[in-house]
């Protein structure tokens, strides 16, 4: 598999994903997926990334930030993998790489392109046949969009509201819930653009980060379906297999639930 190439464009929001060494199911326990959300929170604290959604399924992750400062999102992804990887081998004893290759960044323009990533983000384990709604996942940015903790927040809501389109993030957790169930009614299937592209939104928006990446993206795919315009690596196959099925994962098992395992005290 080619390596997943990266771009630089500071000021857009990226989606970022990234999978387990060979597709394994490494975050399977609560605790991993729950110390991932931690590194998450320390480096917001020390590097001040903007984080607008984020996602811990049982083999990969999704994160939706801002890049505001040219090394706030390396430096924060290069905290919170390492120190995963490394408590996880401690714990287990273990040797080798935990993450697959290079991680993937996908530019997403703001406003209705924004909030189709961020539902999409949402609805990873009800496409993956382990819940019927996203609130029943307890390792995403769903709950805090929803009900902003106290403490220990991650994401900014304000932030949030604002590229989407939003005057006040007071509006923000009715509007979010209506887009989630929105797609609900849909029956949620996996859409490769938010995750093996360059970038995606408007056509005035893929010509823009056409002109920033100069002669890079001479040579790129770009596709329009009359709503989005997508741009990516020609024979772009990347993240073929972040959304596995894992229906025989039970919502009732207690490795996908481990209520003892918050943030919050």
């Amino acid at each position: 598999m080619p390596r997943a190439k990266r771009y630089h464009l500071p000021g857009h929001v990226w989606h970022i994903t990234h999978r387990c060494h060979g597709g394994e199911f490494l975050f399977k326990f609560a605790r991993d997926r729950q110390c991932w959300i931690r590194w998450l929170f320390e480096a917001r604290k020390r590097y001040g990334i903007c984080v607008l959604n984020y996602m811990v399924t049982s083999n990969h992750i999704h994160l939706l930030v801002v890049d505001d400062q040219s090394d706030a999102v390396s430096k924060s992804l290069q905290l919170i993998e390492g120190r995963t990887a490394q408590q996880y081998n401690l714990r287990k004893n273990r040797k080798g790489a935990f993450w697959s290759d290079r991680y993937h960044v996908t530019a997403i323009e703001s406003g209705e392109h924004l909030i189709r990533c961020l539902v999409y983000i949402d609805l990873n384990m009800v496409r993956a046949g382990v819940v019927s709604h996203p609130a029943e996942w307890p390792h995403c940015g769903y709950h805090e969009i929803q009900s902003p903790p106290d403490r220990y927040r991650i994401i900014d809501r304000n932030r949030l509201a604002n590229l989407c389109g939003i005057r006040g993030e007071e509006y923000l957790r009715e509007l979010h819930l209506g887009w989630t169930g929105g797609e609900l009614k849909r029956e949620p299937v996996r859409q490769s653009k938010w995750t093996d592209s360059i970038a995606v939104g408007s056509e005035n928006y893929i010509e823009l980060v056409k002109e920033k990446l100069g002669l890079a993206a001479s040579k790129k795919q770009i596709s329009n379906d009359g709503k989005t315009v997508v741009i990516r690596e020609p024979g772009s196959a990347y993240n073929v297999h972040f959304d596995v099925e894992m229906s025989h994962l039970s919502t009732g098992n207690s490795v996908l639930f481990d209520e003892s395992l918050t943030i919050s005290t």
